[in-house]
């Protein structure tokens, strides 16, 4: 039997948003053997495992990360028997500004896929304005670099932290178990350099925080570490999405930003369902009414407990009267961040929340050109139960950090619909506006030529 073995890049995504600076690779939101072996022999260089589990509690976080790794295992091993041998490169996807369950989901990745030389953590997202510098993390916040232990996401009543200085961070997440002084640092220097001889000298998972300021940065530490990994070492990344656009080498995406509006379908009106809660999304938001003629329609939280069926019933009456008068809608759920007296009960509630807006999802007029999905939970439950997909397309980003997947022919509700994923953390607060616009307008534009 003839083997061939190639190098495939794993993300084990805690929600949809890490494809956001990449093109042409498959999102799967199952993960049973099958399914992932249809994704380990697609073309693409990259997969995404759509794990979710940002929107989870620890325990349950876990179990969904282990239940992928051993699928996972198994689908490799079933391959390798027939002759296609896979390399892996795992990286554990999460989020640019530190939310996430660190270090539960890297350890049992480690304790089913291991055993690592290495961890890696590379938070750097550039087309979301966030650099490490000096083992520190920092997002552009209108120009000025603000450590991100000084920012809202810090706050997160479920993911907060106190320190921007990655060494700290690990230590404070790891409850002392990693002490920061234990910590490998790659600075700046380190990475645009040859680090071939420190990547050899790991072993034991040893943890190591990287720095980057552009693209470039991760592009030289990508080249080496996937050397090191041919060689035979083993590393594991915890990372935001710009080391996977290192890591794959995608060339530029065959259709440009600006031109997305081609995929909208008939020049029609499109929806937009923000479920971030987060003050940047709320400003979004804000900018989107003022500035189009898009239908607001408010998802009021407070009613969904005794007058849910009500709410629902005029919501999708709503979405029924913009479309037919030619008009996008934007359904949004009621702003800031509640506070629950426990983390398992502001999980509950949000499981509900999200439950209600697919709810709504699976009942938009069937004919609308385009859906904008913001919030990065709310897009992984909109791919997997509010359209029920098993796996999407990534065709690229209509804007910076904005992935675009498109409906398959056959969908029984929505074919080759353009879904825009949109995390709730991403851009300025022009950004949804310019998003709704290059679709709204420019479908329209392209219809009426």
């Amino acid at each position: 039997m003839e083997h061939r073995e190639t190098t495939k890049i794993i993300a084990i995504d805690d929600d949809p948003t890490g494809s956001q600076t990449v093109h042409g690779c498959l999102l799967l939101t199952r993960w049973d053997p099958d399914t992932l072996i249809e994704g380990l022999r697609d073309p693409s260089p990259l997969l995404f495992v759509l794990g979710n589990t940002r929107g989870m509690d620890a325990d349950r976080a876990a179990a969904v990360t282990r239940e992928i790794c051993v699928n996972l295992r198994s689908a490799l091993d079933r391959l390798a028997a027939s002759g296609e041998r896979i390399r892996p490169v795992i990286v554990s996807r999460s989020d640019s500004t530190l939310r996430g369950h660190y270090p539960v989901e890297t350890d049992v990745i480690a304790e089913e896929l291991g055993p690592f030389d290495a961890h890696f953590l590379v938070p750097a997202f550039f087309e979301g304005g966030r650099v490490t510098r000096d083992a520190t993390h920092y997002l552009v916040v209108d120009g000025n670099e603000v450590p991100v232990d000084q920012t809202e996401f810090a706050r997160d009543s479920v993911f907060g932290f106190s320190t921007a200085y990655l060494p700290a961070y690990v230590a404070e997440k790891t409850r002392g178990r990693i002490a920061a002084d234990q910590v490998e640092h790659f600075s700046l220097q380190d990475v645009r350099g040859d680090i071939a001889s420190r990547l050899r000298g790991l072993g034991g998972n040893r943890c190591c925080v990287v720095d980057a300021e552009r693209q470039s940065d991760l592009d030289n530490f990508a080249r080496q570490v996937l050397r090191a990994a041919a060689d035979g070492q083993r590393f594991l990344f915890r990372s935001a999405a710009s080391l996977l656009t290192a890591l794959a080498n995608l060339p530029p995406q065959p259709v440009a930003p600006a031109a997305m509006a081609q995929y909208v379908r008939h020049g029609r009106p499109g929806v937009v369902v923000v479920g971030s809660h987060v003050d940047k999304s709320t400003r979004q938001l804000e900018h989107l009414i003022a500035a189009t003629d898009v239908v607001p329609l408010h998802v009021d939280l407070d009613r969904l407990a005794d007058a849910a069926d009500e709410l629902f019933d005029a919501l999708v009456h709503g979405l029924a009267d913009a479309q037919a008068a030619g008009r996008g809608a934007v359904l949004f759920t009621s702003r800031g961040e509640r506070t629950f007296a426990s983390t398992a009960q502001r999980l509950a509630f949000g499981e509900r929340v999200s439950a209600f807006l697919m709810r709504l999802v699976r009942e938009l007029p069937a004919d609308i050109g385009f859906l904008i999905s913001k919030g990065g939970i709310t897009s992984n439950d909109t791919l997997s139960d509010g359209l029920a997909l098993r796996s999407a397309r990534v065709v690229g980003q209509v804007r910076a950090g904005c992935s675009m997947v498109v409906c398959p022919d056959d969908h029984p509700r929505y074919p080759r619909l353009p879904v825009v994923i949109f995390p709730g953390n991403v851009g300025d607060d022009a950004a949804l506006t310019d998003a709704y616009r290059t679709l709204a307008e420019r479908g329209c534009d392209r219809t009426a030529a």
